[in-house]
């Protein structure tokens, strides 16, 4: 399949590696702003083509799969022109800046009869299969509650403090323990209670968010764009918990009975860096006409979305791309 990737940044390198390893891969084009850009990602990754404008790439009747890495602002506006011209469409996560932009796209997919899915690498990882046939065995008992964070020192990345690219630590880190939590816990959430850290430039810093479920479990989450965190997962029963190691990619996962004992270790299966599961996933999905993958399907991108988009309500946070 000839993959494209539109916009060059730090995680399109991450993509390109994972590609590079997949046989059934071919490594079509890129595109950026600026032609210099995308010829040299072109040139380090091996890629055929290099374009100087989204358009010119979109444009080209031989790129089949596009996957978007451009900022959380832009996803809207870039997955639309990707489906306008007819590709299939790999969007970095979070999906959108909010629910209503992402019931367009999805309508708009439907219609056309292309594929789009979230980058939600977690979603497609062997390691989430692993934590749900661990918690189905019931070697922790009952499920009540369950905790994860994740925080980066990124005060730095100049995207991340600029609300007219929707920066902040909630779309670009805390979608990771709310996903984690949605993945664990299915049933409607019932409640959300959430608190913010905000910047001078009205973005958050830092959060907290609870989510209360319709059958009474519970989520504690957090998430940090000022501190690293120890981007646990805790997943707790009435006869041990799980240790999930690293919830943005998981490295182990740990079960402890009610000594707190160690009583099982299980090591994720090897992989290029992660990425290449949704990649293929894509693929799967293509090959039998789907127009969503069955590990993030839009009911669930959508799911996620919605519980942003209140969590923000809350905090009176809106970008100036809404």
């Amino acid at each position: 399949m000839k993959f494209a990737i539109l916009a060059a940044g730090n995680i399109a390198n991450s993509m390109a590696e994972a590609v590079s390893g997949i046989d059934a891969v071919e490594k079509y084009a890129v595109a950026c702003r600026e032609i210099e850009r995308a010829k040299k990602f072109a040139d380090k990754w091996d890629f055929e083509k290099a374009y100087g404008s989204y358009e010119e790439m979109l444009e080209d009747p031989e790129v089949e799969l596009v996957y978007v890495a451009s900022p959380h602002s832009h996803h809207y506006q870039h997955t639309k022109m990707c489906l306008e011209h007819g590709k299939h469409v790999l969007v970095e996560k979070a999906f959108t800046v909010n629910a209503k932009q992402a019931e367009e796209l999805i309508r708009m997919a439907k219609d056309k009869g292309l594929l789009l899915a979230e980058a939600i690498w977690t979603r497609y990882m062997p390691s989430r299969k692993m934590i749900d046939e661990i918690v189905d065995s019931g070697v922790i008992g009952k499920v009540t509650s369950l905790t994860a964070n994740l925080g980066y020192v990124l005060p730095h990345v100049e995207r991340m403090q600029k609300p007219e690219l929707a920066g902040g630590a909630l779309l670009d880190l805390g979608v990771y323990p709310i996903n984690f939590a949605l993945m664990a816990f299915h049933e409607d959430v019932q409640n959300i209670t959430s608190t913010a850290v905000l910047s001078p430039t009205g973005i958050d810093w830092m959060n907290s968010i609870t989510l209360t479920f319709a059958d009474g479990k519970m989520a504690v989450l957090h998430s940090d764009m000022l501190a690293q965190t120890d981007r646990q997962g805790v997943i707790n029963g009435d006869k041990g918990y799980i240790e999930v190691q690293n919830i943005n990619n998981c490295e182990e996962i740990r079960v402890f009975d009610l000594a707190r004992k160690m009583i099982a270790r299980y090591e994720r299966p090897q992989q290029i860096n992660g990425y290449e599961y949704e990649v293929l996933s894509c693929m799967k999905a293509i090959e039998e006409g789907k127009t969503e993958c069955p590990e993030m399907p839009h009911s669930e991108t959508l799911r996620v979305m919605k519980i942003m988009d209140e969590i923000r309500e809350q905090w009176g946070m809106t970008y100036p791309c809404e």
